[in-house]
């Protein structure tokens, strides 16, 4: 038999009736609490970036090659890659998925409406299953063999405000060599991210419409659209895509372009942080409090311990072993209700957002689970040393006195 944890379980034993059952079970809530809203909040935070992230993502790629240029204009200078060299970008260890786009500005007119706007040539090699989660209307362009598609997709953002709807023809003026060139389009489908540097600046066409609007031949393009298999080495990634591209050309990884947005999402996990060292201390200070209130409470047994031949050590351990049962009983409960709520919020939603001031129409929930068991081991660790400072109090206590202790 384990002496210590026997006796570690007979003095915990909740049934008791006493002040230190009571106080235990706060302990208890107090770790099952505080675990629970960590590993929710990091569920909430994971989802969000997650969220923000894939959408753009999903437009833009994780880097984007374009011709090196020292303007800021909406419409790149046309480029070419040689063929064995987009074979070999194509081919690369990182590289998952590659596609060309132009952009060029345009005007949209319905009536009296005129909204400005950035049209965005893809083509047949256009990720449309990244994308086809944000189209919420319609469907997606047909391309053709023979011409360039007429048909578009437009934010849900601009359909509102020029009362468009799928199967609405509008007509789009593009500007070349300072005129006004007319093309009649049809909208065949509705995106919503709710990001404004989508929403409101951005369709969807054929690039050969661009092309032609242009006067491109037929393998140039404003660029191409790189998705990695993995973003966490989007680094390594960009140094060896950057000596692929030839010298005329220039490779840039999306966050930098959209350096504001990946700031503030990383400024999030600053808070976060900041968030668990309080959890954190308020659940070590409480089963701190709780083991000196046991060992309070538990002199006079302490000093028959003592009196009988018990050693400090073994002492010691009797009343950590109690501290580890209340901790991990409260970690198992935060984690039950954690994930529970994980769940919930997972398959039902029941917790929604406005997608004007948070960019998504529910709270997402990402499912880390490096991340959640190293919470729960963080926990465990942390509060097992703390737990060390009340039972060096049993060292100091002399069996005479506690034996007499009232």
């Amino acid at each position: 038999m384990n002496l210590p944890y026997f006796i570690a379980k007979r003095i915990s034993d909740p049934n008791q009736g006493n002040f230190s059952a009571v106080i235990q079970k706060v302990a208890v809530a107090s770790v099952a609490i505080g675990l629970a809203v960590m590993i929710g909040a990091y569920m909430i935070l994971g989802g969000f970036q997650n969220n923000i992230k894939d959408k753009i993502f999903s437009f833009a790629g994780h880097i984007q090659i374009t011709k090196f240029s020292l303007t800021n204009s909406f419409e790149e200078e046309p480029m070419t890659i040689e063929p064995e060299r987009l074979v070999s970008i194509k081919e690369n260890r990182f590289v998952r998925h590659i596609q060309e786009y132009a952009q060029k500005p345009a005007i949209l007119q319905k009536g009296d409406e005129v909204f400005g706007i950035v049209v965005k040539g893809v083509g047949r090699s256009f990720n449309q299953d990244s994308f086809g989660k944000y189209l919420i209307d319609g469907r997606f362009i047909n391309f053709n063999d023979s011409t360039h598609s007429a048909e578009i997709v437009i934010s849900q953002h601009v359909a509102e405000d020029m009362r468009l709807a799928v199967g609405d023809r509008v007509i789009t003026y593009f500007e070349r060599d300072e005129l006004a060139i007319p093309r009649r389009l049809t909208v065949v489908g509705i995106f919503n991210t709710a990001l404004d540097d989508f929403d409101k600046k951005i369709m969807l066409g054929d690039i050969e419409m661009i092309r032609g609007l242009n006067g491109w031949n037929g393998n140039e393009v404003g660029g191409y659209e790189v998705f990695v298999d993995d973003y966490s080495r989007i680094d390594e990634a960009y140094l060896e895509l950057n000596d692929l591209v030839g010298d005329f050309n220039d490779a840039q990884k999306v966050p930098d372009k959209f350096v504001q947005i990946f700031d503030w999402l990383a400024l999030l996990n600053q808070n976060n942080f900041i968030f668990l060292a309080l959890i954190l201390f308020v659940a070590s200070f409480n089963i701190v409090s709780v083991l000196f209130i046991l060992i309070m409470e538990r002199t006079q047994m302490i000093g028959m311990f003592k009196a009988i031949g018990a050693t400090d050590g073994l002492i010691r351990k009797v009343f950590s072993l109690n501290g580890l049962r209340l901790v991990v009983k409260g970690v198992v409960i935060g984690n039950l209700v954690a994930i529970a709520f994980g769940l919930v919020q997972y398959y039902f939603k029941p917790i929604t957002l406005d997608p004007i001031h948070y960019y998504m129409e529910y709270v997402p929930i990402d499912w880390n689970w490096q991340l959640i068991i190293g919470l729960n081991v963080l926990v465990v660790a942390l509060i097992t040393v703390t737990m060390l400072l009340p039972t060096a109090l049993i060292s100091r206590i002399r069996p005479v006195k506690a034996i007499r202790f009232d």
